[in-house]
């Protein structure tokens, strides 16, 4: 019996000690395991940033916390509607409604009146407003409305039709005209992204966005005139868009709309801009002088050939025929008393380039005349009795 006991008692023992140890080794391997897992919660990240952060919230979840990503300013807004709020904002008070008032043909000594509306924006606290030569050709009266609702009737200013442009007045007070920011349309890339702020369809300062598409586009306005180096974009535009301003993300002009290719007349996602660095050059002239002084080269008339521009007809007294260019020559024939004329068009100048640069289209040879001033001299190159020649000539 004691035997019995004092085994079972050893047995006891024994158990004892093996839960005991049994204890400590899972005590030893909870510890462990907690250390194990205390360095891989640490690198976890407990808030995700993600761009310009104004404020972090943790949104905790069943298991694990998560960050809500914040790329918002104080107003919610994105980096990309911030931009596109701060265009709009900073140019909306610029921008002008233009309304015109076109005579039609009279029946029954009644007039029949066209109304027709378009876009300009302010470009001085003097009240000059440009929009496009077409919004105000022909109009018998112009109404601009401005950002507050005001409505003024307008003067003619200047007008250039070659480059599809007209500057107006308005009798308005100072402290609302607004005068748009000139940029620069030479540092221009395609894929930048362009702001378009119209009145298609009479609805007032509306933006559309979008991309320049392509460069140094050459926008036919005539059969032999052409606007140079225009803006391909593709933000919509719409009738009542045209001489509205076409804007960078600065907020600053690049360029005026001022057409699309379509043939419905509605928007294809094809538009074309006058760059601003035309308009900064046209704009003075048209508000100091009316119109755009191009220089003079005297030659009045030139057929177009395949191997460049026939002179078919110069300005006596013009500065063409002071500097010795040749037009064809008039040969007499006498048969009995009859006296014959003909004229010999292969004796007149062939003008194949101006100060070395080729040009053998009539728009080419206006552009490289016209980049000139009165009083300034260029060299007309010309083929002459088969052979080059170059003549000096002063513009007038």
């Amino acid at each position: 019996m004691m035997k019995h006991v004092s085994v079972c008692f050893a047995s006891a023992i024994c158990a004892a000690v093996i839960i005991s140890g049994l204890e400590l080794r899972i005590s030893l391997w909870a510890s462990a395991a907690a250390q194990t897992a205390a360095p891989r919660q640490a690198q976890r990240p407990s808030r995700f940033p993600v761009g310009n952060i104004s404020q972090e919230r943790v949104i905790e979840g069943p298991q694990f916390p998560i960050a809500e990503p914040r790329i918002y300013n104080a107003e919610g807004m994105t980096p990309d509607e911030a931009a596109s709020v701060y265009v709009y904002e900073s140019n909306d008070r610029s921008v002008a409604n233009i309304a015109t008032r076109i005579g039609a043909a009279k029946v029954m000594f009644l007039e029949n009146p066209t109304e027709d509306a378009g876009s300009g924006f302010v470009l001085d606290q003097k009240g000059h407003v440009l929009t496009n030569f077409h919004v105000v050709e022909g109009a018998q009266r112009i109404q601009v409305t401005l950002f507050n609702g005001e409505s003024y009737e307008a003067e003619p200013v200047g007008v250039d039709p070659i480059n599809d442009m007209a500057v107006i007045k308005v009798a308005a007070p100072a402290d609302v005209l607004y005068p748009i920011r000139f940029g620069d349309s030479s540092t221009l890339k395609v894929g930048m992204k362009v702001f378009a702020i119209g009145n298609p369809f009479g609805l007032e300062r509306t933006m559309t966005t979008g991309i320049i598409s392509s460069l140094n586009r050459t926008l036919p306005v005539t059969r032999a005139r052409s606007i140079k180096s225009v803006i391909q974009i593709d933000a919509a535009i719409n009738p009542g868009n045209s001489g509205g301003p076409l804007l960078n993300s600065h907020g600053e002009l690049i360029g005026m709309n001022t057409a699309i290719a379509s043939k419905t007349g509605q928007n294809s996602g094809i538009g074309f801009a006058i760059p601003v660095n035309l308009i900064r050059r046209v704009v003075p002239e048209l508000i100091e002088h009316g119109r755009v002084l191009r220089p003079d080269s005297g030659i009045l008339e030139v057929l177009r050939t395949e191997e460049g521009l026939r002179i078919l007809r110069l300005d006596p007294e013009g500065a063409a025929t002071k500097a010795g260019l040749q037009g064809p020559q008039i040969r007499r024939t006498k048969r009995g008393f009859v006296v014959f004329e003909t004229e010999d068009r292969a004796a007149a100048d062939l003008i194949v380039g101006v100060d070395g640069k080729k040009t053998l289209q009539v728009d080419e040879f206006l552009s490289e005349v016209e980049s000139h001033r009165p009083g300034d001299q260029i060299h007309i190159d010309v083929i002459r009795g088969g052979q080059p020649v170059s003549v000096p000539i002063t513009l007038k």
